[in-house]
């Protein structure tokens, strides 16, 4: 996976500290109900597809940018769906927590396809049919199956297993 320039540039003074980063996904159904997903390249696990936020880019645009890259699907946002931090250990050592706001979409064009850099396959499932799926998309997939449910956020002091266990990317 491409790193940004302004994460390299960061990681030039961190290492591999910690940083909190911005970060938004999108759980993206068809008219069918499906929902779409990609295989990532880096670990080749299914997932949302998700990215960060580039400085001065809004969450919203951020979510539309990312979808489409990674999916080739064109996405209009339908609501928020939550708001949470979650941990990320990747190979090499460096220690991320994203702050990721994602969103309830729908496809509206665009061809389904992987983009061999961030995706290696991508695919639309049914809610009865989905892949293996870590706790993370699992949450996101569960506050979003609803257009009219609230925002999901953790609750103060709550600790939502999805949330607390760093994801080795």
């Amino acid at each position: 996976m491409a790193v940004s320039p302004y994460i390299t540039r960061l990681r030039a003074h961190v290492g591999h500290d910690l940083l909190l980063l911005p970060g938004v996904s999108a759980v993206v159904h068809d008219d069918a109900g499906r929902v779409l997903l990609a295989r990532r390249s880096d670990n080749g696990r299914w997932s949302l597809p998700a990215g960060l936020v580039d400085p001065g880019e809004q969450p919203a645009d951020a979510v539309l940018r990312e979808v489409y890259e990674e999916t080739g699907v064109r996405v209009e946002i339908d609501r928020v769906g939550g708001v949470a931090t979650h941990p990320v250990v990747y190979p090499n050592g460096d220690v991320c927590e994203y702050l990721n706001v994602w969103f309830r979409c729908r496809a509206v064009g665009g061809t389904a396809r992987g983009d061999d850099d961030e995706s290696l396959e991508v695919g639309w499932f049914a809610l009865s049919d989905l892949p293996e799926l870590d706790d993370w998309a699992r949450l996101r997939l569960t506050t979003t199956r609803s257009l009219t449910a609230p925002t999901w956020y953790a609750r103060p002091g709550e600790r939502h297993p999805a949330l607390c266990q760093p994801d080795a990317i």
